[in-house]
């Protein structure tokens, strides 16, 4: 967020450095916790009153690991009010502004959107910008003792990482989270609600929305495979040396994690020893790859938080299947043939044009072909239409982004042939019987191995018995028939052998 009017207020008087810009003078780096201090609060108090400012908003705070509480000022209720867009008035920024100064470990961006900022760097250096003149702020500033020096733009202006993934923390999102959960895929929640603070969530059916309402404003989240209760096992996984991140689950239902090293394995493992269930996660970031990730929008599902996940594959999956809508074609290769009558393609790894096909870019995803959908005619099984390996083109029928699922159609972009058909109603035809049914027989009407084929009730038999085909019909005998009906919306082809006509 640039501001026309941007300054860098410091105790350095610009006299005292040298030819690279570099201080030479006495005043020390950090805060004296006095006069100076409170020249840094009175100037942020004069810009903030310039321009029309009581409130600020708290963006990407940051706080150490090893904990805040004893560190928040009066009117921060605990960690959990310190996130992300929260709004506090002047008077609690300047004691956050306070501790930054003083280097105590807290840290935050305070803004109000388009209008005002300020940002402590290393150093003493104080950035403060407004989008309107502030010559009576600047004025106090120097009586304060304190040097303004106008900039083009913070250097602690937010820069959003557009590789990273922003998926919005929703009703869509959550829905993932539950399938995951019923599938047995998920079962732990990694909640990082204020940078350098995590929380960990057990996840199941009963939980999962216990646990959403419990997510602090525009936290980042992770899902994770759920905890292994075979707790000796999971320290057997323990490296040699490195950094890992154990999360247990204790007797009473609680989640705990520790980040530790190889000289602190040993009480990592007697902290996990007797857990209910336990999980090493790696902190390397090539190595920390959770099943997705998520933002927590605001209350009108807009996301307002800046930071960003790193990519994870259900992420990366989610991202590509909102690329893709009904109707639409895609281009693919067969990957897999079913026995049980689905056919796996793969609409991944290719990002060219293929006339009027969408050609996927998300390698390894595999959209499925259900047996009906490959060809307008009966097929016994996917081999008979399609064959590992082939490239196909194929109509999207659904796009089910919670339970990762393309269903595709090849009959679509081919006519129904049926339809032709009903051209035949009151012809004789010759056909052979393909089929024999209790309450009658199937007789293909088309000279070809996958003709469409009718039925012949055993009332329209030549000879009709009361319950049944007559007598001595086999599979494989030819029978003369008319046809009576074609019926495409229901894919009824009605048969009669009594009204055929006779052979000439």
């Amino acid at each position: 967020m640039q501001l026309p009017y941007t300054y860098r207020v410091t105790k350095y008087d610009p006299a005292d450095r040298d030819d690279h810009g570099h201080y030479t003078g006495a005043e020390d780096s950090v805060s004296d916790h006095g006069v100076q201090e409170a020249a840094y609060l009175g100037a942020v108090e004069a810009f903030a009153a310039e321009a029309g400012i009581d409130r600020l908003s708290v963006r990407e705070p940051q706080i150490p690991s090893f904990g805040l509480g004893a560190l928040l000022p009066a009117g921060l209720d605990g960690l959990d009010s310190l996130h992300d867009g929260a709004e506090v008035p002047l008077a609690v920024g300047l004691e956050l502004t306070r501790l930054m100064l003083r280097e105590s470990g807290v840290w935050c961006r305070l803004e109000r959107e388009g209008a005002f900022a300020v940002h402590v760097g290393w150093d003493q250096y104080l950035y403060v910008g407004s989008d309107r003149p502030v010559d009576k702020a600047l004025a106090r500033t120097r009586a304060l003792g304190l040097f303004p020096e106008r900039l083009e733009a913070s250097p602690y202006d937010m820069e959003i990482d557009d590789e990273g993934m922003a998926r919005p923390g929703d009703d869509a999102f959550w829905a993932t989270v539950s399938w995951a959960v019923a599938i047995g895929r998920a079962g732990l929640l990694e909640e990082a609600y204020v940078e350098g603070a995590t929380r960990w969530h057990c996840l199941t059916h009963r939980t999962v929305d216990e646990v959403r309402s419990r997510i602090a404003p525009r936290a980042r989240l992770a899902v994770w495979p759920g905890l292994s209760s075979d707790t000796a096992a999971v320290l057997d996984g323990l490296p040699e040396d490195g950094l890992v991140e154990g999360v247990w689950q204790d007797e009473d239902g609680l989640i705990h994690s520790a980040v530790v090293d190889e000289t602190e394995f040993q009480q990592l493992a007697d902290l996990m020893s007797g857990a209910e269930a336990a999980a090493l996660l790696s902190v390397y970031a090539d190595d920390r790859v959770p099943l997705f990730t998520a933002v927590m929008p605001d209350g009108d599902g807009v996301i307002r938080a800046r930071w960003r996940t790193d990519p994870a594959p259900g992420d990366r999956t989610y991202a590509f299947l909102r690329t893709l809508r009904r109707g639409e074609v895609i281009s693919g290769t067969v990957a897999h043939v079913a026995d049980f009558g689905v056919t796996f393609v793969d609409i991944g790894g290719n990002d060219e044009s293929d006339g009027n096909a969408i050609v996927a870019d998300s390698p390894g995803f595999k959209a499925i072909i259900n047996i009906p959908e490959l060809s307008w005619r009966h097929l016994d099984h996917p081999s008979e239409a399609v064959s590992v390996g082939q490239q196909i083109r194929a109509e999207i029928l659904d796009v089910d982004i919670t339970r990762e699922r393309v269903s595709l159609s090849l009959k679509a972009l081919h006519e129904d042939p049926m339809p032709q058909l009903r051209a035949l109603i009151g012809r004789t035809v010759v056909g052979p019987v393909t089929k024999i049914v209790p309450f009658g027989v199937f007789v293909r009407i088309e000279e070809r191995a996958d003709g469409f084929e009718g039925l012949v009730h055993h009332s329209e038999l030549e000879e009709a018995p009361s319950d049944g085909p007559r007598p001595g019909i086999e599979v494989g005998d030819t029978l003369r028939v008319k046809i009576l009906d074609v019926d495409p919306t229901r894919r009824r082809i009605t048969l009669s052998e009594r009204e055929a006509a006779p052979e000439a």
